[in-house]
């Protein structure tokens, strides 16, 4: 399990602002748990912001409890709620939203989201001098800087359930099934539930492979079943496209579509207790004079990484993943 780092307490926060930004991912609820308890245990008031940077341009906020959020530790989604705010790539309207937090006695926000949300929380950041400490919070596990997010877990672990009822059915039929899970730039869910799935191929945002390629992938393997998983990417009908193809080709198959299941549902008991250890150590960051951070885990550590950073870029699948993809799949 991970260690969490000691921080010197060297500002004293009267009070502090939360938010759920883009997509939802499980275990964002035992996030916002973590920072509220945390800081109300020190005498620390909590700002809910509702939706996202939307509600934070509109002043959309509730006050939370140790009460607030209790039972909310097992619940999927956000109690926040969520959204994607375009008018938040405007510095005037950043301005102004930090005002408003300072007007509302808020000296520091913590920001859950993925790589857009941690990008704004760095703009924020750096053009306001507001205090603000990012959390990885997205299922497609792809922010730069730490080895885990916040919803992964989850999300693999529903896509993996589902994919095993389908082998039943691949099996039982002696049927070609194309599986596709969420990832459109990322193929960090399609890899992790292919090699723990059995998958005998997968297919990555970054290859879109033609029905050929992926039939002398499955030649030398002589199975009565096979299953290909597909990470969505960014063509929605290529899964669609590639399953009549392949039947064209004289291998019949079938597609299904996982879809936004893998977002909901309770968070796992990996992704709970990763947010609770995220949340705690934001608020302890916050006090302790830190900003423009994003809290994710290394090395068996929670470790920091500059936002500026995380907005630069994304983590890149390992290599070495697909290489072992393949020589199971053999």
């Amino acid at each position: 399990m991970w260690t969490l780092p000691a921080i010197p307490v060297t500002r004293e926060l009267r009070r502090i602002a939360v938010l759920t930004s883009g997509g939802d991912a499980p275990g964002m609820n035992a996030a916002i748990r973590a920072v509220t308890r945390t800081a109300c245990s020190r005498g620390i008031e909590v700002a809910g912001i509702e939706r996202g940077f939307s509600g934070l341009v509109e002043g959309r906020q509730q006050a939370l409890d140790m009460a607030a959020v209790g039972g909310i530790l097992q619940r999927g989604g956000t109690i926040l709620k969520t959204d994607r705010c375009a008018d938040f790539a405007a510095p005037e309207v950043r301005a102004a939203a930090a005002a408003r937090l300072r007007a509302d006695g808020v000296d520091g926000l913590i920001v859950i989201g993925g790589n857009g949300s941690l990008t704004g929380a760095h703009l924020l950041a750096t053009e306001t001098e507001l205090a603000v400490i990012g959390l990885p919070g997205t299922i497609d596990n792809d922010i730069a800087g730490t080895e885990d997010c916040i919803g992964f877990d989850t999300a693999v672990n529903t896509a993996l359930e589902a994919i095993d009822r389908i082998r039943d059915t691949a099996h039982s039929h002696e049927r070609l099934f194309l599986v596709e899970v969420m990832g459109r730039s990322s193929g960090f869910i399609a890899m992790a539930v292919g090699i723990a799935g059995g998958a005998e191929a997968i297919v990555l945002p970054e290859q879109y492979p033609d029905a050929q390629t992926v039939l002398a992938t499955l030649s030398p393997r002589p199975k009565a079943s096979s299953l290909i998983v597909v990470a969505e990417g960014t063509d929605p009908n290529y899964t669609q496209r590639l399953t009549a193809r392949l039947g064209e080709l004289g291998q019949p198959a079938r597609a299904c579509i996982l879809g936004h299941i893998q977002r909901g549902g309770s968070a796992s008991g990996h992704d709970r207790v990763l947010a609770s250890l995220l949340g705690a150590s934001a608020v302890d960051h916050l006090q302790g004079g830190h900003s423009d951070l994003m809290l994710g885990v290394r090395n068996g550590r929670v470790a920091t990484t500059p936002l500026a950073q995380v907005a630069d870029g994304a983590r890149e699948l390992p290599r070495e993943w697909m290489e072992l993809a393949h020589t199971l799949a053999s």
